[in-house]
């Protein structure tokens, strides 16, 4: 087959020193530094940054942005598929519609058409279900801009309910031994996604669970309640702070938690983590953790080559991850592609 060697030119978008910017709307999506409007595809705090003049968002995202940055924000919160009113925008600016990501509650991918087609920048994805957000929206486009966290084959997500049969497992392994289950989880969407399999989980076994609720670290409590006002059902949780007995308990505790001074308190642990970057081995070794579980917010190989075989773009920008790999894979089969170099972080 013959390589792509012609390197695609964005229509509608430009990258600037403040971000991902349409000149058309006068406003920027995922902006890192401080600008007038700001188009937010989710509240992780590499996308969703202080010092904004106006957000807009799903309105989902809205309470977290709230909680995250301040509130005093100005932010707009809109539904999927509604068309984004921006105010200030000329009359023949391009429509601009959100669409769900699936990465974490709120999460949007951001459409924007205009005279020279339709631009899709889907932030952070994933396809594969998750109970905890709305699924994933394939949205045809002629240009698409994607994250690329996990861009490697090496990548391939193990079923999620395999993942957590194995950490029920462990956490009964742990309570047998009058140890504590410490599995560290970020503290937006991971931990609550984990929480809401656990629901699923428990629903469905034959015997309960070792305990009637989870313990959760202090960075994860109000978070958790914003995803159960938005009506997310979860395993019942617990503060940690103020648990009597640790032995046989389960916490979710942010990554930052693991070999603080907080995790003294835990005098007979285990520590887990979640994490896509756990499918590579000697990650857990290396990182310190006892236990490895392979789940990701993000997409894996597969569900990105589904994404950009379903969206029908002509050309493809990746960005924030593996782009080399996949650059080179795609343009060996016939694709324009070209890297996009933004200050999102490749955390997982």
């Amino acid at each position: 087959m013959t390589a792509v060697n012609k390197s695609p030119r964005l229509h509608t978008i430009e990258l600037t020193d403040n971000g991902l910017y349409c000149p058309a709307l006068e406003a920027y999506i995922d902006p890192w530094k401080p600008v007038g409007r700001a188009i937010i595809t989710h509240a992780h705090s590499d996308h969703a940054s202080m010092g904004h003049g106006l957000y807009f968002a799903h309105h989902d995202s809205v309470p977290i942005l709230r909680h995250r940055l301040g509130d005093d924000i100005d932010v707009r919160g809109f539904d999927y598929g509604e068309l984004l009113d921006l105010g200030g925008a000329a009359n023949d600016a391009p429509a601009v519609t959100l669409h769900s990501a699936g990465h974490v509650l709120g999460s949007s991918q951001v459409r924007i058409q205009s005279g020279e087609g339709v631009t899709v920048i889907t932030g952070d994805f994933k396809i594969e279900p998750d109970p905890s957000c709305a699924p994933f929206e394939l949205v045809q486009c002629d240009q698409l801009i994607t994250e690329a966290t996990f861009a490697m084959p090496i990548y391939r997500w193990p079923a999620i309910e395999s993942e957590i049969a194995d950490i029920v497992s462990w956490w009964r392994h742990c309570a047998a031994r009058g140890k504590t289950a410490v599995l560290c989880a970020y503290a937006f969407g991971k931990a609550q996604r984990i929480l809401a399999e656990l629901l699923r989980y428990a629903e469905a076994a034959d015997e309960p669970l070792p305990a009637a609720e989870v313990l959760q670290h202090g960075a994860m409590e109000t978070l958790t309640e914003l995803y159960r006002r938005a009506g997310i059902a979860m395993y019942p949780t617990a503060a940690a702070k103020d648990a009597d007995v640790l032995a046989g308990q389960l916490v979710l505790a942010p990554p930052s938690a693991s070999g603080s001074t907080s995790m003294k308190r835990f005098r007979k642990a285990e520590i887990g983590f979640c994490s896509g970057w756990m499918q590579v081995r000697g990650n857990r070794r290396r990182r310190g953790y006892d236990r490895g579980f392979i789940i990701s917010d993000h997409a894996d190989w597969p569900q990105l080559m589904q994404l950009i075989d379903g969206s029908g773009a002509s050309a493809v920008f990746p960005t924030h991850g593996n782009t080399d790999i996949l650059i080179r894979y795609l343009r060996e089969r016939g694709r324009a592609c070209e890297p996009l170099a933004t200050a999102f972080s490749d955390e997982e």
